[in-house]
Protein backbone atom coordinates (compact mmCIF):
# COMPACT_ATOMS: atom_id res chain seq x y z
CA UNK A 1 0.00 0.00 0.00
CA UNK A 2 1.31 3.61 -0.63
CA UNK A 3 2.25 6.00 1.28
CA UNK A 4 0.06 8.55 0.20
CA UNK A 5 -3.35 5.99 0.97
CA UNK A 6 -1.94 5.50 4.55
CA UNK A 7 -1.35 9.04 4.90
CA UNK A 8 -5.47 9.25 3.60
CA UNK A 9 -6.34 6.47 6.04
CA UNK A 10 -4.75 8.45 9.23
CA UNK A 11 -6.54 11.18 8.06
CA UNK A 12 -10.17 9.48 8.06
CA UNK A 13 -9.07 7.84 11.74
CA UNK A 14 -8.07 11.38 13.33
CA UNK A 15 -11.36 12.90 12.18
CA UNK A 16 -13.64 10.40 12.95
CA UNK A 17 -15.98 11.65 15.70
CA UNK A 18 -17.51 9.88 18.99
CA UNK A 19 -20.52 8.43 17.77
CA UNK A 20 -23.24 6.07 19.97
CA UNK A 21 -23.14 2.65 19.06
CA UNK A 22 -25.03 -0.18 20.55
CA UNK A 23 -23.31 -3.64 20.60
CA UNK A 24 -25.95 -6.56 20.86
CA UNK A 25 -25.29 -10.24 21.37
CA UNK A 26 -23.70 -13.14 23.29
CA UNK A 27 -21.56 -11.37 26.11
CA UNK A 28 -19.00 -14.19 27.17
CA UNK A 29 -15.81 -13.95 30.42
CA UNK A 30 -12.94 -15.10 29.63
CA UNK A 31 -11.17 -16.72 32.32
CA UNK A 32 -7.32 -17.53 31.96
CA UNK A 33 -6.38 -19.47 34.99
CA UNK A 34 -2.37 -19.49 34.32
CA UNK A 35 -0.31 -22.46 36.00
CA UNK A 36 2.11 -25.14 34.93
CA UNK A 37 2.17 -28.39 33.38
CA UNK A 38 5.01 -29.78 33.64
CA UNK A 39 4.43 -33.93 34.31
CA UNK A 40 1.75 -36.19 33.65
CA UNK A 41 -0.19 -37.97 36.25
CA UNK A 42 -0.13 -41.27 37.63
CA UNK A 43 -3.17 -41.99 37.79
CA UNK A 44 -4.10 -41.41 34.00
CA UNK A 45 -1.80 -40.89 30.91
CA UNK A 46 -3.11 -36.74 31.31
CA UNK A 47 -1.13 -33.44 32.23
CA UNK A 48 -1.15 -31.99 35.49
CA UNK A 49 -2.11 -29.10 35.68
CA UNK A 50 -0.48 -26.52 38.70
CA UNK A 51 -2.96 -23.80 38.86
CA UNK A 52 -1.23 -20.28 39.76
CA UNK A 53 -2.95 -16.99 39.12
CA UNK A 54 -6.10 -16.02 37.77
CA UNK A 55 -7.19 -13.37 34.98
CA UNK A 56 -10.65 -12.08 33.92
CA UNK A 57 -11.39 -10.72 30.90
CA UNK A 58 -14.30 -9.53 28.08
CA UNK A 59 -14.91 -11.81 25.35
CA UNK A 60 -17.45 -12.91 22.78
CA UNK A 61 -19.40 -9.17 22.01
CA UNK A 62 -17.88 -7.76 24.98
CA UNK A 63 -14.77 -7.64 23.50
CA UNK A 64 -16.26 -6.12 20.61
CA UNK A 65 -17.26 -3.25 22.56
CA UNK A 66 -13.98 -3.07 24.04
CA UNK A 67 -12.36 -2.47 20.63
CA UNK A 68 -15.39 0.02 19.68
CA UNK A 69 -14.72 1.84 23.18
CA UNK A 70 -10.85 1.62 22.36
CA UNK A 71 -11.24 3.51 18.82
CA UNK A 72 -13.33 6.34 20.75
CA UNK A 73 -16.92 5.31 19.93
CA UNK A 74 -19.01 5.68 22.82
CA UNK A 75 -20.41 2.39 23.18
CA UNK A 76 -23.28 0.31 24.82
CA UNK A 77 -24.18 -3.57 25.36
CA UNK A 78 -26.96 -5.67 25.15
CA UNK A 79 -26.97 -8.62 26.36
CA UNK A 80 -27.99 -11.47 28.88
CA UNK A 81 -26.27 -12.21 31.98
CA UNK A 82 -27.11 -14.62 34.81
CA UNK A 83 -27.75 -14.15 38.16
CA UNK A 84 -24.15 -15.47 39.58
CA UNK A 85 -20.57 -14.19 40.18
CA UNK A 86 -19.44 -14.68 36.44
CA UNK A 87 -22.57 -11.91 35.85
CA UNK A 88 -21.47 -9.39 38.35
CA UNK A 89 -17.66 -9.89 37.39
CA UNK A 90 -18.74 -9.02 33.68
CA UNK A 91 -20.70 -6.14 35.00
CA UNK A 92 -17.34 -4.90 36.38
CA UNK A 93 -15.41 -5.42 34.01
CA UNK A 94 -17.39 -3.69 31.10
CA UNK A 95 -17.84 -0.17 33.79
CA UNK A 96 -13.66 -0.53 34.68
CA UNK A 97 -13.50 -0.12 30.15
CA UNK A 98 -16.14 2.63 30.80
CA UNK A 99 -18.88 0.57 28.44
CA UNK A 100 -22.20 1.61 29.16
CA UNK A 101 -23.86 -1.50 31.05
CA UNK A 102 -27.48 -0.20 31.79
CA UNK A 103 -29.08 -1.99 28.91
CA UNK A 104 -27.83 -5.09 30.61
CA UNK A 105 -30.40 -7.55 31.13
CA UNK A 106 -30.01 -9.92 33.53
CA UNK A 107 -31.69 -13.64 33.46
CA UNK A 108 -31.49 -15.66 36.63
CA UNK A 109 -32.59 -18.96 34.81
CA UNK A 110 -29.41 -19.23 32.76
CA UNK A 111 -25.58 -19.00 33.84
CA UNK A 112 -23.59 -16.11 32.39
CA UNK A 113 -21.33 -17.73 29.91
CA UNK A 114 -17.68 -18.41 30.57
CA UNK A 115 -14.78 -19.54 29.43
CA UNK A 116 -11.95 -21.28 31.14
CA UNK A 117 -8.57 -21.69 29.48
CA UNK A 118 -5.64 -23.69 31.14
CA UNK A 119 -2.49 -21.86 30.28
CA UNK A 120 0.88 -22.85 30.93
CA UNK A 121 3.46 -19.83 29.70
CA UNK A 122 1.88 -18.92 26.45
CA UNK A 123 0.32 -22.74 25.62
CA UNK A 124 -3.69 -23.26 25.98
CA UNK A 125 -3.65 -26.84 27.41
CA UNK A 126 -7.43 -27.05 28.14
CA UNK A 127 -10.79 -24.98 28.15
CA UNK A 128 -13.87 -25.66 29.49
CA UNK A 129 -17.25 -23.88 28.78
CA UNK A 130 -19.65 -23.30 31.14
CA UNK A 131 -22.93 -21.57 29.31
CA UNK A 132 -26.43 -22.11 27.75
CA UNK A 133 -27.04 -22.05 23.97
CA UNK A 134 -31.14 -21.88 24.43
CA UNK A 135 -32.54 -19.11 22.93
CA UNK A 136 -33.39 -16.21 25.38
CA UNK A 137 -36.98 -16.34 25.83
CA UNK A 138 -39.60 -15.22 28.35
CA UNK A 139 -38.61 -11.60 30.47
CA UNK A 140 -35.82 -11.52 29.35
CA UNK A 141 -36.19 -11.68 25.29
CA UNK A 142 -39.18 -9.12 26.11
CA UNK A 143 -36.95 -6.73 27.92
CA UNK A 144 -34.01 -6.73 25.19
CA UNK A 145 -37.08 -5.93 22.60
CA UNK A 146 -38.54 -3.25 24.52
CA UNK A 147 -35.05 -1.53 24.89
CA UNK A 148 -34.65 -2.01 21.09
CA UNK A 149 -38.51 -0.38 20.63
CA UNK A 150 -37.88 2.74 22.37
CA UNK A 151 -38.09 5.14 19.62
CA UNK A 152 -36.40 7.57 19.15
CA UNK A 153 -33.72 5.13 19.78
CA UNK A 154 -30.46 6.40 21.92
CA UNK A 155 -27.95 5.07 19.57
CA UNK A 156 -27.09 5.49 15.98
CA UNK A 157 -25.81 2.29 14.93
CA UNK A 158 -26.01 -1.06 15.83
CA UNK A 159 -23.31 -4.14 16.20
CA UNK A 160 -24.80 -7.57 16.20
CA UNK A 161 -22.18 -9.95 18.02
CA UNK A 162 -23.45 -13.76 17.41
CA UNK A 163 -21.31 -16.06 19.10
CA UNK A 164 -24.44 -18.79 18.73
CA UNK A 165 -25.31 -18.94 22.80
CA UNK A 166 -28.74 -17.74 22.29
CA UNK A 167 -28.80 -14.08 22.44
CA UNK A 168 -29.91 -13.07 19.13
CA UNK A 169 -33.18 -14.48 18.90
CA UNK A 170 -34.57 -13.79 14.59
CA UNK A 171 -36.87 -10.88 16.93
CA UNK A 172 -34.17 -9.66 17.99
CA UNK A 173 -32.13 -9.48 15.13
CA UNK A 174 -35.10 -7.60 13.70
CA UNK A 175 -35.73 -5.27 16.28
CA UNK A 176 -32.03 -3.94 16.38
CA UNK A 177 -32.31 -3.52 12.62
CA UNK A 178 -35.56 -1.56 12.44
CA UNK A 179 -34.11 0.37 15.28
CA UNK A 180 -30.59 1.85 13.15
CA UNK A 181 -32.89 2.37 10.24
CA UNK A 182 -34.99 4.45 12.82
CA UNK A 183 -31.50 6.60 12.87
CA UNK A 184 -30.66 6.86 9.49
CA UNK A 185 -27.47 3.96 11.15
CA UNK A 186 -26.42 0.59 10.21
CA UNK A 187 -26.44 -2.43 11.29
CA UNK A 188 -23.34 -4.96 10.96
CA UNK A 189 -23.49 -8.18 12.28
CA UNK A 190 -20.57 -11.12 12.66
CA UNK A 191 -22.49 -13.95 11.81
CA UNK A 192 -22.96 -17.53 13.34
CA UNK A 193 -24.52 -20.41 12.17
CA UNK A 194 -25.92 -21.76 8.76
CA UNK A 195 -29.04 -20.22 8.31
CA UNK A 196 -28.54 -16.06 7.55
CA UNK A 197 -31.87 -15.97 6.56
CA UNK A 198 -32.67 -14.37 9.70
CA UNK A 199 -30.08 -11.81 9.49
CA UNK A 200 -31.93 -10.15 6.33
CA UNK A 201 -32.34 -6.92 6.50
CA UNK A 202 -28.73 -6.00 7.73
CA UNK A 203 -26.31 -3.69 6.01
CA UNK A 204 -23.32 -5.10 6.49
CA UNK A 205 -21.79 -9.01 7.93
CA UNK A 206 -18.33 -10.46 7.74
CA UNK A 207 -18.28 -14.28 7.50
CA UNK A 208 -15.26 -15.64 7.38
CA UNK A 209 -13.84 -18.03 4.58
CA UNK A 210 -15.37 -21.20 6.70
CA UNK A 211 -18.79 -19.40 7.85
CA UNK A 212 -19.28 -18.22 4.32
CA UNK A 213 -18.94 -21.76 2.63
CA UNK A 214 -21.26 -23.17 5.88
CA UNK A 215 -24.00 -20.59 5.12
CA UNK A 216 -24.03 -20.74 1.31
CA UNK A 217 -22.84 -24.26 0.66
CA UNK A 218 -19.74 -23.81 -1.62
CA UNK A 219 -16.59 -24.28 -0.75
CA UNK A 220 -14.57 -21.50 -1.27
CA UNK A 221 -10.78 -21.95 -3.25
CA UNK A 222 -10.81 -20.10 -6.31
CA UNK A 223 -12.08 -16.23 -7.12
CA UNK A 224 -15.09 -17.95 -9.10
CA UNK A 225 -15.99 -19.49 -5.76
CA UNK A 226 -16.24 -16.27 -4.23
CA UNK A 227 -18.16 -14.60 -6.58
CA UNK A 228 -20.69 -17.18 -6.42
CA UNK A 229 -20.34 -16.98 -2.58
CA UNK A 230 -20.96 -13.49 -2.63
CA UNK A 231 -24.08 -13.68 -4.73
CA UNK A 232 -25.50 -16.41 -2.95
CA UNK A 233 -25.01 -14.06 0.53
CA UNK A 234 -26.48 -11.28 -1.27
CA UNK A 235 -29.50 -13.24 -2.09
CA UNK A 236 -30.28 -14.27 1.10
CA UNK A 237 -29.60 -11.73 3.04
CA UNK A 238 -30.27 -8.45 1.12
CA UNK A 239 -27.10 -7.30 1.51
CA UNK A 240 -25.90 -5.00 -1.05
CA UNK A 241 -21.92 -5.75 -0.74
CA UNK A 242 -20.78 -9.01 0.71
CA UNK A 243 -17.52 -9.02 2.67
CA UNK A 244 -15.79 -12.46 3.40
CA UNK A 245 -12.53 -12.56 5.18
CA UNK A 246 -10.02 -14.60 4.35
CA UNK A 247 -7.83 -14.92 6.73
CA UNK A 248 -3.79 -14.70 6.04
CA UNK A 249 -5.02 -13.85 2.28
CA UNK A 250 -6.60 -10.56 3.75
CA UNK A 251 -10.79 -9.55 2.95
CA UNK A 252 -12.51 -10.19 -0.28
CA UNK A 253 -15.56 -7.79 -0.64
CA UNK A 254 -18.01 -7.41 -4.42
CA UNK A 255 -20.37 -5.16 -4.54
CA UNK A 256 -24.27 -5.68 -6.22
CA UNK A 257 -23.10 -4.55 -9.51
CA UNK A 258 -19.56 -7.16 -9.54
CA UNK A 259 -17.23 -5.11 -8.74
CA UNK A 260 -14.73 -6.40 -6.43
CA UNK A 261 -11.40 -6.39 -4.37
CA UNK A 262 -8.91 -8.43 -2.17
CA UNK A 263 -7.26 -6.41 0.08
CA UNK A 264 -4.46 -8.25 1.12
CA UNK A 265 -3.49 -8.97 5.07
CA UNK A 266 -1.91 -5.78 6.34
CA UNK A 267 -0.32 -8.63 8.86
CA UNK A 268 3.40 -8.09 9.23
CA UNK A 269 3.77 -10.98 12.48
CA UNK A 270 1.36 -13.61 13.70
CA UNK A 271 1.27 -14.56 17.11
CA UNK A 272 -2.39 -15.32 18.11
CA UNK A 273 -5.07 -14.93 15.52
CA UNK A 274 -7.78 -14.80 18.36
CA UNK A 275 -10.20 -11.89 18.39
CA UNK A 276 -8.95 -10.77 15.18
CA UNK A 277 -12.98 -11.08 13.73
CA UNK A 278 -13.94 -8.56 16.78
CA UNK A 279 -11.34 -6.18 15.56
CA UNK A 280 -12.42 -6.30 11.97
CA UNK A 281 -16.02 -6.05 12.97
CA UNK A 282 -15.58 -3.13 15.55
CA UNK A 283 -13.64 -1.24 13.12
CA UNK A 284 -15.44 -1.58 10.19
CA UNK A 285 -18.77 -0.63 11.57
CA UNK A 286 -17.37 2.69 13.66
CA UNK A 287 -16.31 3.56 10.50
CA UNK A 288 -19.14 3.28 8.53
CA UNK A 289 -21.57 4.21 10.89
CA UNK A 290 -19.37 7.78 10.52
CA UNK A 291 -19.89 7.40 6.82
CA UNK A 292 -16.69 6.55 5.57
CA UNK A 293 -16.69 4.82 2.12
CA UNK A 294 -16.73 0.98 2.58
CA UNK A 295 -13.18 0.31 1.00
CA UNK A 296 -11.60 2.76 3.34
CA UNK A 297 -13.50 1.28 6.15
CA UNK A 298 -12.03 -2.08 5.22
CA UNK A 299 -8.56 -0.89 5.01
CA UNK A 300 -8.81 0.59 8.13
CA UNK A 301 -10.43 -3.08 9.72
CA UNK A 302 -7.61 -4.79 7.35
CA UNK A 303 -4.34 -2.64 9.77
CA UNK A 304 -6.37 -2.95 12.83
CA UNK A 305 -6.59 -6.73 12.90
CA UNK A 306 -2.65 -6.56 11.35
CA UNK A 307 -2.56 -5.50 15.05
CA UNK A 308 -4.64 -7.67 17.00
CA UNK A 309 -2.76 -10.92 15.53
CA UNK A 310 0.60 -9.61 16.85
CA UNK A 311 -0.91 -9.42 20.49
CA UNK A 312 -1.51 -12.61 22.88
CA UNK A 313 -5.12 -13.28 23.20
CA UNK A 314 -7.91 -10.88 22.32
CA UNK A 315 -6.55 -7.39 21.75
CA UNK A 316 -8.48 -3.68 21.11
CA UNK A 317 -6.10 -1.89 19.26
CA UNK A 318 -6.21 2.14 20.32
CA UNK A 319 -6.59 4.88 17.53
CA UNK A 320 -2.91 5.86 18.40
CA UNK A 321 -1.68 2.13 18.01
CA UNK A 322 -3.76 2.10 13.75
CA UNK A 323 -2.29 5.64 13.43
CA UNK A 324 0.89 4.61 14.60
CA UNK A 325 1.14 1.50 12.42
CA UNK A 326 -0.17 3.66 9.15
CA UNK A 327 3.14 5.92 9.94
CA UNK A 328 1.10 9.01 11.27
CA UNK A 329 2.97 8.77 14.67
CA UNK A 330 6.46 7.25 15.69
CA UNK A 331 7.38 5.67 12.03
CA UNK A 332 9.43 2.42 12.10
CA UNK A 333 8.52 1.91 15.43
CA UNK A 334 4.86 0.73 14.67
CA UNK A 335 3.85 2.63 17.75
CA UNK A 336 5.95 0.33 20.12
CA UNK A 337 8.12 3.64 21.33
CA UNK A 338 6.74 4.92 24.14
CA UNK A 339 6.65 8.47 26.08
CA UNK A 340 6.80 7.98 29.99
CA UNK A 341 3.11 9.67 29.82
CA UNK A 342 2.17 6.89 27.43
CA UNK A 343 4.00 3.64 28.93
CA UNK A 344 2.00 4.91 32.40
CA UNK A 345 -0.94 4.97 30.15
CA UNK A 346 -0.41 1.49 28.37
CA UNK A 347 0.41 -0.41 31.96
CA UNK A 348 -2.92 1.04 33.33
CA UNK A 349 -5.00 -0.26 30.09
CA UNK A 350 -3.44 -3.64 30.52
CA UNK A 351 -3.97 -3.95 34.39
CA UNK A 352 -7.89 -2.85 34.04
CA UNK A 353 -8.40 -5.54 31.39
CA UNK A 354 -6.80 -7.92 33.78
CA UNK A 355 -3.89 -8.53 31.31
CA UNK A 356 -0.35 -9.29 32.78
CA UNK A 357 2.24 -6.50 31.72
CA UNK A 358 5.91 -8.03 31.90
CA UNK A 359 8.97 -5.28 32.61
CA UNK A 360 12.51 -5.58 32.00
CA UNK A 361 15.46 -3.32 31.44
CA UNK A 362 19.15 -2.76 30.20
CA UNK A 363 21.16 -0.68 27.82
CA UNK A 364 20.97 -3.12 24.96
CA UNK A 365 24.19 -1.54 23.33
CA UNK A 366 25.04 -3.79 20.83
CA UNK A 367 22.07 -6.30 20.61
CA UNK A 368 22.96 -10.24 20.28
CA UNK A 369 21.71 -13.73 20.20
CA UNK A 370 21.63 -13.66 24.23
CA UNK A 371 19.70 -10.73 24.31
CA UNK A 372 16.88 -12.31 21.77
CA UNK A 373 16.93 -15.33 24.09
CA UNK A 374 16.28 -13.48 27.32
CA UNK A 375 13.70 -11.47 25.79
CA UNK A 376 11.92 -14.38 23.82
CA UNK A 377 11.98 -16.16 27.32
CA UNK A 378 10.64 -13.06 29.46
CA UNK A 379 8.01 -12.18 26.75
CA UNK A 380 6.00 -15.43 27.63
CA UNK A 381 5.40 -14.87 31.71
CA UNK A 382 2.62 -12.57 30.39
CA UNK A 383 0.15 -10.66 27.57
CA UNK A 384 2.88 -8.14 26.81
CA UNK A 385 6.43 -6.82 27.17
CA UNK A 386 7.83 -3.35 28.28
CA UNK A 387 10.96 -2.61 27.78
CA UNK A 388 13.02 0.12 29.91
CA UNK A 389 16.35 1.32 28.28
CA UNK A 390 18.82 3.54 29.60
CA UNK A 391 19.03 6.58 28.09
CA UNK A 392 22.99 7.75 26.85
CA UNK A 393 23.96 9.81 29.67
CA UNK A 394 22.45 7.02 31.92
CA UNK A 395 24.81 4.18 30.29
CA UNK A 396 27.47 7.30 30.39
CA UNK A 397 27.28 7.29 34.33
CA UNK A 398 27.57 3.44 34.87
CA UNK A 399 30.96 3.60 33.60
CA UNK A 400 30.50 0.85 30.98
CA UNK A 401 33.32 1.23 29.31
CA UNK A 402 34.93 4.13 27.18
CA UNK A 403 33.07 5.00 23.92
CA UNK A 404 30.01 4.01 25.68
CA UNK A 405 27.36 3.71 24.45
CA UNK A 406 28.32 2.11 20.87
CA UNK A 407 24.80 3.14 19.62
CA UNK A 408 22.91 6.22 20.26
CA UNK A 409 19.44 5.72 22.74
CA UNK A 410 17.37 6.12 19.52
CA UNK A 411 18.93 3.45 17.31
CA UNK A 412 19.30 1.23 20.42
CA UNK A 413 14.98 1.35 21.06
CA UNK A 414 14.66 1.26 17.23
CA UNK A 415 16.33 -2.38 17.05
CA UNK A 416 14.47 -3.41 20.07
CA UNK A 417 11.31 -2.29 18.81
CA UNK A 418 11.45 -4.21 15.33
CA UNK A 419 11.82 -7.29 17.69
CA UNK A 420 8.33 -9.77 17.83
CA UNK A 421 8.94 -10.26 21.48
CA UNK A 422 8.61 -7.24 22.21
CA UNK A 423 5.70 -5.17 22.74
CA UNK A 424 6.65 -1.94 23.76
CA UNK A 425 9.95 0.56 24.59
CA UNK A 426 10.56 3.27 26.32
CA UNK A 427 13.58 5.19 27.89
CA UNK A 428 14.31 6.49 31.44
CA UNK A 429 17.12 8.53 32.29
CA UNK A 430 17.64 7.58 36.10
CA UNK A 431 20.51 5.03 36.91
CA UNK A 432 18.17 2.64 37.59
CA UNK A 433 14.53 1.94 36.61
CA UNK A 434 12.68 2.00 40.16
CA UNK A 435 10.77 5.23 39.22
CA UNK A 436 9.86 3.60 35.91
CA UNK A 437 8.80 0.74 37.63
CA UNK A 438 6.49 2.52 39.95
CA UNK A 439 5.21 4.71 37.63
CA UNK A 440 4.14 1.59 35.55
CA UNK A 441 3.57 -0.84 38.26
CA UNK A 442 4.15 -4.01 35.66
CA UNK A 443 2.52 -7.70 36.91
CA UNK A 444 5.44 -9.29 36.31
CA UNK A 445 9.50 -7.87 36.33
CA UNK A 446 11.73 -9.90 34.63
CA UNK A 447 15.78 -9.90 35.07
CA UNK A 448 18.40 -12.37 34.37
CA UNK A 449 19.32 -14.78 36.67
CA UNK A 450 22.53 -13.88 36.96
CA UNK A 451 20.83 -10.98 39.81
CA UNK A 452 19.90 -13.38 42.52
CA UNK A 453 22.09 -12.17 44.74
CA UNK A 454 22.20 -8.58 43.43
CA UNK A 455 18.81 -7.56 44.83
CA UNK A 456 16.65 -6.70 41.68
CA UNK A 457 15.20 -3.10 41.67
CA UNK A 458 11.51 -2.54 41.67
CA UNK A 459 11.37 -5.94 43.67
CA UNK A 460 9.61 -4.41 46.57
CA UNK A 461 6.92 -2.48 44.47
CA UNK A 462 5.75 -5.10 42.21
CA UNK A 463 5.34 -8.06 44.58
CA UNK A 464 3.59 -5.14 46.91
CA UNK A 465 1.11 -4.97 44.29
CA UNK A 466 0.16 -8.21 43.79
CA UNK A 467 3.07 -8.72 41.15
CA UNK A 468 6.15 -11.85 40.33
CA UNK A 469 9.71 -11.42 39.96
CA UNK A 470 10.96 -13.87 37.72
CA UNK A 471 14.75 -14.48 37.30
CA UNK A 472 15.37 -15.90 33.34
CA UNK A 473 17.93 -17.93 32.27
CA UNK A 474 20.33 -16.80 30.06
CA UNK A 475 22.65 -18.30 27.52
CA UNK A 476 26.06 -18.64 28.21
CA UNK A 477 28.95 -16.83 26.75
CA UNK A 478 26.69 -14.07 25.27
CA UNK A 479 27.27 -10.63 26.69
CA UNK A 480 27.96 -7.21 25.43
CA UNK A 481 31.77 -7.09 26.52
CA UNK A 482 32.57 -10.45 24.81
CA UNK A 483 31.47 -9.01 22.06
CA UNK A 484 33.61 -6.01 21.98
CA UNK A 485 36.70 -8.18 23.48
CA UNK A 486 35.71 -10.48 20.27
CA UNK A 487 35.95 -6.63 17.57
CA UNK A 488 38.99 -4.94 19.92
CA UNK A 489 40.79 -8.75 19.62
CA UNK A 490 40.10 -8.81 15.59
CA UNK A 491 41.21 -5.42 15.39
CA UNK A 492 45.03 -5.74 16.28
Amino acid sequence: MTHATNRRLAEILSALPTTRILVVGDLILDRYADGKANRVSPEAPVLVFEAGDERFLLGGACNVAANLRELGASTSVLGVIGDDEGGRQLRQLLHDADIDTQALVTDSTRPTTRKTRYVAKTMQVLRVDEESRAPVTGAAEATMLALLEQRPFPWKSVLLSDYGKGVLTPRVIQAAIKAAKSQGGVTVVDPKGKDYSIYRGVDLLTPNREEAEAATGITIRTTDDMHRAAAKLREITGIRTAVITLGKDGIFFETEDGSHRILPTEARQVFDVTGAGDTVVAVLTYARACGVPLEESLRLANHAAGITVAKLGTWAPSRREILARLGDVAPGSDGKILTLEQAIEVGNKLRAEGRRLVFTNGCFDILHAGHCDYLQRSRTYGDALMVGVNTDGSVQRQQKGPGRPFNSLDDRMAVLAALQAVDYVVAFDDDTPKDLIEAVTPQVLAKGEDWRDKGVVGREWVEQHGGQVVLVPLVQGRSTTNVVQKILQHGK
